[in-house]
């Protein structure tokens, strides 16, 4: 990605694309944290606004997945960029666990920075084994085994999606095709609404943006999550 955005150049900069991811993700995580319980369920008169802000929160992974793999695809240091994906992924446990399931530790399931770095080192090993397809394969495989056995957030599905981004980088109408199939299944139970993020990813110009946002991407996830399980406190106490 260039460093500066030229104002003359249509579509959507980096930037834009982050907000749209956490904003959405942020209508989502309201839904899931506030409105329905731990195990998912929700009071019948709520069922209306439920259904409809988990909807429109199915567009940020597509989008969270499409912006690592630019970031794989532009960093200057691998190495650190998924050191700061790991840090991140400590960061967010606790105060994933405490938003979802209102506990300090719950190890069934672990929150979508654990996804995001499996799929960046699966990039790697992926990238690394160029030319050998039996080992791209194995990369694949030991990457959606990692997701699965962690159960982490999206699981192999998460992967698939990073990869299918990745592989058809240059050839947007496969990435496309494929990439909404995937996040249309992903999201069935939401009328396929994950595939709407092929239109931001679509109208993405190339362009990081004016301004750097890249921490406050990466600390709004924790952050709002301890916000939300604090309200929810609030909310419980009334």
């Amino acid at each position: 990605m260039n460093q500066a955005t030229n104002p003359f150049k249509k579509g959507m900069t980096g930037n834009t694309l982050k907000i749209i991811a956490i904003v959405t993700m942020l209508i989502d995580h309201i839904a899931a944290v506030l409105i329905e319980n731990e195990s998912g369920q929700v009071l019948t008169h709520w069922w209306g606004l439920d259904f409809t802000m988990r909807t429109i929160g199915r567009v940020a992974f597509p989008v969270f997945c499409y912006l690592l793999v630019e970031g794989f695809t532009h960093t200057k240091n691998r190495k650190k960029y998924g050191m700061r994906l790991f840090l991140f992924a400590l960061i967010s446990e606790i105060p994933f666990d405490l938003a979802f399931y209102g506990t300090w530790f719950y190890p069934k399931y672990q929150n979508v920075f654990f996804t995001l770095l499996i799929g960046l080192i699966v990039l790697c090993w992926y990238e690394k084994a160029a030319g050998d397809p039996l080992k791209q394969s194995l990369s694949i495989v030991i990457g959606c085994g990692a997701a699965v056995f962690l159960q982490c957030d999206y699981n192999m599905i998460g992967i698939a999606m990073i990869l299918i981004f990745y592989v058809f980088k240059e050839k947007k109408v496969m990435m496309f095709l494929f990439g909404g199939i995937l996040a249309a299944i992903e999201s069935i139970s939401c009328l396929g609404a994950a595939a709407l993020a092929m239109i931001p990813i679509y109208c993405y110009n190339g362009e990081r943006g004016k301004t750097n946002i890249k921490y406050f991407f990466y600390w709004f996830y924790p952050v709002h999550l301890i916000f939300l399980f604090l309200l929810k406190l609030l909310i419980a106490m009334k």
